[in-house]
């Protein structure tokens, strides 16, 4: 969990279009502990009406060894360093899921905004679990196969290849944002101007974590503009005609040694693979204003 999906979660956490059930940490960005510890701090700091139940990220089998902390500090927060306590009582994140799934059977959407790792093991623990799910949105991979951490690859799925292949391929309805849709919304420096002022939770927590990231970027990439990821996939799940998507049929490399984690796409004109996962292939300029207006919102209820 780093800056972005932060970004997301106040987006999300006062909407009262839906229910927030659960939030579940996964390995990536930062450590799984780490990620465990920031998911505690942004709904400890936030202190949304109903506190969703948290599941717990645990490492992740063969991932390799990069992260994103030299955008989003050591800590994934901006280097705030949130002192909280994890409670001991959480259960795992695959557990979570699985719970939540079983307790409203066809009315669960599963946002995934980082590694798939936690709906894969879910899926392997419970197969009959993906028939249950109304539908998973997701960002990950690359239609460009133009990468993000590696030449080829997407973070997410550079990450943990394994289960973005089970992911994709299972019997479940998915929408993806892939990193071309994504990174296509970028913020200047007028962003810190238009979030929430302090004086709100989400307001005061953003102005704590959000600035480190212009810095990094423009220190690390010469960058004068940042790209939330996160934000634009919460998005997709709030106002997804804003974005246009495309059936496709689509699978992941899992072992290639430069192409770990790469999207491969069939776009022959006789395609041989089903279609299994709607890709978003363009999404409206006005779409950033959508989400400093999710933002604004998200300010004012959590005054």
């Amino acid at each position: 969990m780093g800056t972005d999906a932060a970004v997301a979660l106040c987006m999300l956490l006062f909407d009262d279009r839906f229910e927030v059930a659960a939030i579940t940490a996964t390995e990536g960005c930062v450590a799984a502990d780490q990620a465990n510890e920031n998911v505690q701090a942004v709904l400890t700091l936030l202190d949304p009406n109903r506190y969703p139940r948290i599941g717990l990220a645990t490492p992740v089998e063969n991932a390799p060894a990069v992260d994103s902390r030299f955008l989003y500090g050591e800590d994934g927060l901006g280097n705030s360093n949130f002192e909280v306590s994890v409670p001991q009582n959480a259960r795992s994140a695959e557990k979570l899921i699985i719970d939540t799934v079983r307790s409203s059977p066809d009315e669960v959407t599963i946002l995934c905004l980082g590694p798939l790792t936690n709906v894969a093991r879910a899926f392997r623990r419970d197969p009959n679990l993906a028939s249950m799910v109304d539908r998973i949105v997701m960002t990950g991979g690359s239609l460009t196969a133009s990468g993000n951490i590696t030449q080829a690859a997407e973070f997410n799925f550079h990450f943990d290849p394994e289960s973005a292949r089970e992911v994709l391929q299972s019997r479940t309805t998915k929408m993806l944002l892939p990193l071309d849709i994504s990174s296509a919304i970028k913020f200047d420096m007028g962003f810190l101007a238009d979030m929430p002022k302090e004086g709100s939770r989400v307001g005061d927590f953003l102005n704590r974590v959000v600035p480190f990231t212009f810095r990094s970027t423009r220190q690390q990439l010469g960058l004068e503009q940042i790209v939330l990821n996160d934000a634009v996939g919460a998005l997709a799940l709030l106002e997804s005609q804003l974005f246009e998507f495309q059936p496709m049929g689509a699978d992941v490399e899992v072992d290639g040694t430069l192409t770990r984690g790469v999207l491969v796409l069939d776009r022959r004109s006789r395609p041989e693979w089903r279609d299994n996962v709607n890709i978003a292939t363009s999404v409206r300029p006005t779409a950033g204003q959508y989400i400093i207006d999710q933002l604004t919102m998200a300010g004012q209820k959590s005054r």
